[in-house]
């Protein structure tokens, strides 16, 4: 049974934060955000669609309109949402609509879903900046989309990368996205 819960509402004066990102396959952005510093969870399931109880089954079909997305939630105190954004648009194509490499449909679109009116100016703002600065071959075809019911995926998902090192999708597509986080990030992971 899919765990649903709703999004967290304005936290800016909370001591925890948390941040919704989409950015092609959950597990990917999973791995990526899990050994930043300063995050405390990271939550895989979908959002964005128009069925009360989405499955992954179901979410693959792409006919559900959701996307894999991930919960992150964090302290601000360590790790700020411009950073937890620097880091997404740093480790997934934000430059191709709907699709990251192999895996397309609208499921596997970029998208970042702000939790409140704050998140949604930085999140414009950091897009804004990236498309100034020309950091992309090609626009940002991010979508910035309501945060609607987050629902948590099923258990078998969670901590996907961790548990399934050695499976032929974590080695291909996940495990480059972790080591450039390393290479380029390492000042903003657990030591």
């Amino acid at each position: 049974m899919t765990q649903t819960s709703t999004p967290a509402g304005d936290s800016t004066t909370s001591s925890v934060q948390q941040a919704i990102l989409a950015g092609g396959c959950f597990w990917c952005t999973e791995a990526v955000m899990k050994d930043v510093r300063g995050v405390t969870a990271v939550e895989s399931g979908y959002i964005g669609g128009h069925i009360a109880q989405p499955d992954y089954r179901s979410v693959c079909s792409g006919t559900t309109g959701h996307a894999e997305a991930v919960r992150v939630t964090f302290d601000p105190a360590q790790v700020s949402y411009e950073d937890l954004l620097g880091l997404f648009f740093a480790t997934h194509d934000p430059t191709t609509l709907n699709r990251q490499g192999a895996d397309m449909g609208t499921q596997y679109r970029s998208a970042v879903f702000p939790l409140n009116a704050e998140q949604e100016r930085q999140t414009r703002e950091v897009i804004a900046n990236l498309e100034k600065e020309q950091v992309f071959d090609r626009p940002i075809v991010t979508s910035i989309e309501p945060a609607s019911t987050f629902h948590v995926a099923e258990a078998y998902h969670q901590d996907y990368y961790a548990r399934n090192p050695g499976q032929g999708y974590c080695m291909a597509v996940i495990a480059p996205k972790v080591a450039k986080l390393r290479k380029y990030y390492g000042d903003k992971l657990r030591a």
